[in-house]
Parts: structure tokens; sequence; C-alpha cells
């Protein structure tokens, strides 16, 4: 596994939109104040072409465009790390103009972003054996004040840790909008984790005795996107697993449009095809459309396949669309130690 050279005091920050590029309120207004913060931080800023584009389908701009900033951003030495605009819907067209191989040969430098953009992390992973950011996106940075999770994710590109820990409180109304855009998260519900182990479950929600700790090589990223990628080119999972079955997969999945059933379909379609097969335990983010549907909620719609793997599973993480996010470097060596109603993750570059 390749692990990029961590931000530098002065460094420079490159920005791109392979998925939805800042071009409207209330992105816009905090991508500009993001940039403004860097530079008051002492970094430099590079900004590709599409970042503030609004001219594609899903995306910031056409599939062609998208791919070549993705090449131009990260073959060029003017960045030293790189973080995406945003999320968005069709970033999966882009990448039949991303040269995969050249990317596996270029210089690795540190990519940042989430959702969407899980369809160019998994690829650097799986295919270019380079590890990745699942954090927050730009316009995130310019939220004032800063939620410690954007601390935490600040520290990890500039190498000051490497780590993450669950938050007391998380985000289910947003206030920010058009008005607002530099509105800061609006904390208001309790971290709340379900634990698995052998699919029993051992601890509700603030269960102040439950201790566990899983280990394994860090993969995932948003269901959406996972299972779109599946069976395809871009699908290096299988090498990638039997390449490090000795560390184990510790896989980490969150969901944004997939309601219940479709995430039990996403678990169905992933175990046969066999990404399961050296799993060392699952961490799940809590799913932004996780009511219950006849019958099956968020919890037995994952359990029907994880617990059958009898390995530890950890549900209502703070990953994904229901902020805050622990910043995870997807393809390192995690030991997530779990204490009552508190999670760690410890990442090890190797």
């Amino acid at each position: 596994m390749k692990y990029p050279q961590d931000l530098r005091k002065g460094g420079i920050i490159g920005f791109l939109a392979p998925s939805f590029g800042c071009n409207i309120e209330p992105y816009r207004s905090a991508f500009d104040h993001s940039l403004a913060k860097w530079r008051e931080m002492g970094y430099g800023t590079l900004l590709g072409p599409n970042c503030y584009a609004g001219e594609g389908i899903g995306i910031s701009n056409t599939p062609e465009k998208c791919g070549a900033e993705v090449m131009e951003m990260f073959e060029s030495r003017k960045a030293d790390v790189l973080i995406s605009c945003g999320g968005g819907e069709l970033m999966c067209e882009i990448l039949e103009y991303v040269d995969f191989q050249r990317l596996a040969k270029a210089e690795p430098k540190w990519f940042m972003g989430y959702s969407d953009n899980t369809n160019l992390i998994y690829p650097l992973v799986t295919l270019c054996d380079t590890a990745a950011i699942y954090g927050p996106c730009a316009a995130a940075f310019g939220m004032e004040p800063w939620h410690v999770s954007m601390q935490d994710a600040y520290e990890l590109l500039t190498g000051q840790k490497r780590k993450a820990e669950s938050y007391p409180l998380w985000e289910k109304e947003s206030l920010k909008d058009e008005e607002n855009p530099l509105q800061p998260y609006h904390v208001t519900e309790p971290l709340a984790l379900k634990v698995y182990e052998k699919g029993q479950l051992i601890s509700e929600p603030q269960a102040a005795g439950t201790e566990l700790t899983v280990s394994g090589r860090l993969l995932g990223g948003c269901m959406d996107c996972l299972v779109n990628l599946l069976g395809t080119k871009y699908d290096g999972t299988a090498n990638f697993c039997e390449k490090y079955r000795e560390d184990g997969i510790l896989w980490f999945l969150e969901a944004c449009d997939l309601n219940v059933m479709s995430i039990r379909r996403a678990m169905w379609q992933m175990e046969q095809a066999g990404w399961f097969k050296y799993v060392k335990g699952f961490l799940f983010g809590r799913a932004l459309n996780g009511e219950p549907m006849m019958g099956l909620d968020a919890y037995q719609a994952v359990l029907a396949v994880a617990a059958k793997y009898q390995v530890p599973v950890i549900m209502d993480l703070d990953i994904g669309h229901l902020p805050p996010m622990m910043p995870l470097v997807v393809g390192s060596v995690a030991t997530v130690t779990l204490q009552g109603n508190q999670v760690r993750v410890l990442m090890e570059y190797k």
C-alpha cells in the first residue's frame, strides 16, 4: 500500500470537482470562505477548471472534462494534496476517462472526499494500491467555527494524527442554507451505537460496560456507489482482498439514497460477489434513508448478511451523510476500540 506525503506547512492544496462543483449556494460561499481560511492558515490553493462549473448532469462538467481534470490534478506537481469540491450523482461516468494505470505509477498524493467520491477513492485503493481519505469535501471547511471533525480531517492530512474518534452529538437537521452558507453542524442528537457479536446485540445505546477491539485493513465507502462499481473493470476488490488476506478486511459502509430494502439487496450482492471472504468486522454509518419498511429496519437490513460472518458489527457510527464524520484512511490497517458508547480508530500506514 502506497501512502502519500503529508501536507506540509505552506504546501499547496488542490481542489477538483469530479462530482458536483461549487457553483450554487450555499456551497459557493462556503467554498470561497474555505479557500480564504486555508490561505489565512498559510497554505496555497490551486483550483481545477471545474470547481465552479455546473455544466454536467449529476457532476460539474462533462465526463470527459471531469476525467481530464482528475488526471491533470493527480499528475501535476503543482498541488501537494487534493480535496474534492463535493459529492453528486453520476461520478461513475467519468471513470472511463481516468487512466488508473497511470495513476498507479504517479507520485501518490492524498485525495479526500466522500459519498459520490467513492467512485474515485475505491479504485485508487483497490486498483492503484494507493491510500485515500474518506472524509469531508471542500465546502465543509468553510463553516464557522469548525466542528472538531474538520480539525481532525485537517490533522490527518497534515500528519499530526493517525486516529479518529467518535463524537458525542450528531446532526439530524441542518441549518445551513442559501442565507446561512457558513452555518456549522447543528449537532443535537446523542451518539447511540449498537454493537453486535456473532449476530447478537451485545450493547444497547449508551451501554457503559461494553468493550471490544477489532482490526483489519479499512475498505469501503458509500454503498450506493460500491454496488454500482461491483463487477465492472473498476472493481479491484477480489485481488485487493487476496493480497491483504493476512490483515483481513474491516469493512466500513454507509448509505445515502438507498432505503432499507436497497441496503439489504446491496449487502446480498456484495456477499455473492465474494467481497466479505476475509472480513474481520463491519463498521456501519447512520443510514440517511434508514426508515423501516415492511418490518425491516436499518439494523436487520445489514445483519441479514453481516451476522453470518460471526464478526463484530458496530452500527450508527460517525461515517457518512449524517455529520459529523470520522475521517478514515482507506487502505490503512486500523484497530477499532469500543469502550461503552465511544469508538477510537487507530490507523497504521503499512
